[in-house]
């Protein structure tokens, strides 16, 4: 039997004859060039698949782009079926440069084709406009996509109206404007209204640029505190009949009493004193009451100890006993006694200078220099309102804290002077009308008026007041 030929698969023609003519490509051919991103192919060649060795081909530059200086828009197929040069020739387009952004910023490092150019405002204020741009083709040429934004100040609403209160209006309010209350005016012998939080607020901006108030409006409202009294104790500094907001008043308690609370209290805003007042406890035999050492804290901190009972005194920082530790431990003994108590000696900072106190005084703790942690306490003299702590202390370099109070005339005495002054105003009022509009002080007008008529040679034949401007005659 002869040999039979076996058939080839159904799939296997095709592909060898592909190898077939891939082959006779590669032996004198070169493919056809990779597609550029800054150019393409000019006709006739985008349609052809075969390239023999030594054709050259030409290149136009895309839209967005242009040719290099000095660069050929060519490329040959080599004997090694490759295309040369490779160089690029043909480069990015430059957009204008946009111009500068007042009261802004953005990064003008990139104005090439297909660039983007992000914009920002600086503090306090807000971008109106495009937040970005490209560069982008525009006729037969490149140009922005977007015009350049603008950075506006950062407005504010209107503050808020507050009851009992004004403050300065404005045609506008911007970022770090400042809008300052007060209290409207009482008729006398009315209660004045106290401004309770901070008295000015001001234009800030929210995170999505929005202009915002840094807090709320304070209010105006009447603060009064009843006449503080400690049974066993006494004022030393506060002296007064009425108490309004912020007023502060300093007690201490009578010989063989200790003081459980506060010694300075303060009416605030809900007509209260906070502290609320303190108590003065008798000292007894088996109590004693909690030591006073400048500068230190007790550990516990507690009014009264109970005999035999332990308390740590820890110097304040920058401040330590004198045998150099900075804390010691004491023990209440009999007869209300702690033993020898050591002070905490303090650092100096700068020795302070006494404030002065317009219409007030220090009446405890003045001395010609001062020392950290030293205390003084100040009231006003009669007829002045103490306004701020009482109490203050020496924190160096010539600052105490809380700040320095200042003494402002009593409502009273205001409205004492108010009626002197008008008082005055009406009899100078009267002395005048007396002088110059009575009868007798008529006569004394018209004959200064005639002396001055004689002086002047005028006719007797007229009136006396011709010469003040009538021409009535005497008849």
């Amino acid at each position: 039997m002869g040999q039979r030929s076996v058939p080839l698969p159904p799939l296997l023609l095709p592909v060898l004859v592909l190898w077939q003519l891939a082959g006779a490509q590669d032996e004198g051919a070169c493919a056809p060039p990779e597609r550029l991103q800054y150019a393409e192919l000019n006709e006739p060649f985008r349609e052809m698949q075969n390239f023999p060795v030594g054709t050259q081909i030409s290149f136009s530059c895309r839209p967005g782009y242009m040719r290099a200086p000095g660069m050929s828009l060519t490329r040959t197929c080599g004997a090694d079926l490759q295309w040369s040069p490779t160089t690029v020739f043909c480069t990015e387009r430059k957009c204008t440069y946009p111009g500068d952004l007042e009261n802004g910023y953005f990064d003008p490092g990139d104005l090439t084709f297909g660039s983007k150019l992000t914009f920002s405002c600086n503090e306090g204020y807000r971008l109106r406009g495009n937040q970005e741009i490209t560069c982008v083709i525009k006729n037969e040429g490149v140009g922005w996509s977007g015009t350049l934004p603008y950075c506006e100040k950062i407005p504010c609403a209107p503050p808020p109206q507050i009851a009992n209160g004004v403050y300065e209006e404005r045609a506008s309010y911007v970022y770090q404007s400042s809008v300052t209350y007060r209290c409207q005016d009482v008729p006398r012998g009315s209660d004045p209204f106290s401004l309770i939080g901070p008295d000015t607020i001001f234009c800030t901006s929210d995170a999505n640029s929005n202009g915002v108030w840094s807090g709320p409006p304070p209010q105006c409202r009447v603060v009064k505190c009843k006449n503080p009294s400690v049974k066993n104790g006494r004022k030393i500094s506060g002296f007064g009949h009425s108490y309004t907001y912020k007023d502060s008043v300093v007690f201490e308690c009578d010989q063989g009493y200790f003081m459980v609370g506060a010694e300075i209290i303060t009416c605030e805003e809900n007509n209260t004193w906070v502290p609320p007042e303190p108590t003065c406890e008798k000292i007894t035999a088996d109590v004693c009451p909690a030591p006073k050492i400048p500068n230190g804290v007790l550990i516990p901190a507690k009014a009264a100890y109970g005999k035999g009972e332990s308390v740590q005194i820890r110097c304040s920082p920058g401040c330590s006993f004198p045998d150099g530790s900075a804390e010691v431990t004491v023990t209440c003994q009999e007869q209300s006694s702690w033993g020898a108590l050591q002070p905490c000696a303090c650092e100096s900072e700068g020795s302070g200078s006494t404030p002065v106190i317009s219409y007030g005084r220090v009446t405890a703790g003045q001395k010609p220099s001062y020392s950290v942690g030293d205390f003084i306490s100040i009231e006003c003299y009669t007829g002045y309102s103490l306004h701020g702590e009482p109490r203050i202390q020496y924190v160096g370099n010539n600052q105490w804290e809380p700040a320095v109070p200042s003494c402002q005339l009593s409502g009273y005495i205001i409205a004492i002077i108010c009626v002197i002054v008008v008082v005055v105003v009406l009899l100078a009022a009267f002395w005048i009308y007396k002088k110059f509009f009575s009868q007798n002080g008529s006569g004394a007008a018209w004959v200064s008026c005639g002396q001055m008529c004689s002086d002047l040679h005028w006719e007797p034949a007229l009136r006396l007041n011709t010469c003040c401007g009538s021409s009535t005659s005497l008849g």
